[in-house]
């Protein structure tokens, strides 16, 4: 489903992704993972074209997407759950998730889902009861469950999901698990980026291990589990 080949970005004469590839299959969870600063969301911010690629491909369901304006990439659909949690204050938790229902158009500001397919949205996050609250009456996992169900009313196909962890207890975790394991059963593919590593490993079918903006390793969790170079790598030789 997603193709990314011989990714580059350099800001001057930094370079954060440095001829990354890997592929993404359809129905795939895959986890991005790697040491602060190491290019994860670099990566992310390409695939979304807020940043242009210094050089590679990346190709989305068939297409060329590289240099794609953002909105065509979200029509295509791709959407990303940033790790910044930004709703707009002033609106319910339903309008929120109405706005990313609306024409992607600059002038359009009717139209849209209806309350009840909105609701609709609200419930496949857990939200269903929150719809007519402000998001800042709710808790931070249910903040960050707004965040995704924003993403899912854009209708994705795939979905870059990033620190879904953050801040949470185990319990949250828990749940937010089991959430993105249920939306990869309602069809949809996800690249997950996370620090968590007992959460992430028993979530994602396959991992992309990033180091230095290059790929260090790719396999299952147990394969990068084991892996002594990961280990060096990301916990200083520890062990997950």
């Amino acid at each position: 489903m997603l193709s990314i080949e011989a990714l580059t970005k350099r800001f001057g004469g930094l370079t954060a992704v440095d001829e990354l590839s890997f592929d993404v299959d359809e129905g795939e969870i895959l986890g991005l993972i790697g040491p602060n600063g190491s290019g994860k969301s670099t990566v992310f911010n390409c695939i979304m074209s807020v940043y242009d690629p210094t050089a590679g491909e990346i190709r989305f369901d068939g297409d060329d997407v590289t240099h794609w304006d953002t909105h065509d990439i979200v029509n295509r659909g791709l959407a990303r759950v940033s790790q910044h949690s930004n709703p707009v204050e002033e609106f319910t938790v339903g309008r929120n998730i109405k706005l990313f229902t609306l024409p992607n158009r600059i002038t359009a500001f009717t139209g849209g889902a209806t309350d009840e397919e909105v609701r609709a949205i609200a419930a496949r996050v857990g939200l269903e009861a929150h719809v007519d609250e402000q998001p800042g009456s709710l808790p931070h996992a249910a903040v960050r469950r707004l965040e995704i169900a924003k993403a899912l009313a854009t209708e994705p196909k795939l979905l870059l999901i990033d620190e879904p962890f953050a801040g949470m207890n185990q319990a949250e975790i828990r749940e937010v698990s089991e959430l993105i394991t249920t939306l990869r059963e309602e069809g949809i593919t996800m690249i997950v980026v996370d620090h968590n590593m007992k959460g992430l490993m028993t979530l994602v079918d396959r991992v992309v291990v990033l180091t230095n903006g290059r790929k260090l390793a790719a396999g299952s969790p147990e394969e990068i589990a084991d892996n002594k170079d990961v280990q060096e790598a990301y916990l200083a030789g520890e062990g997950f």
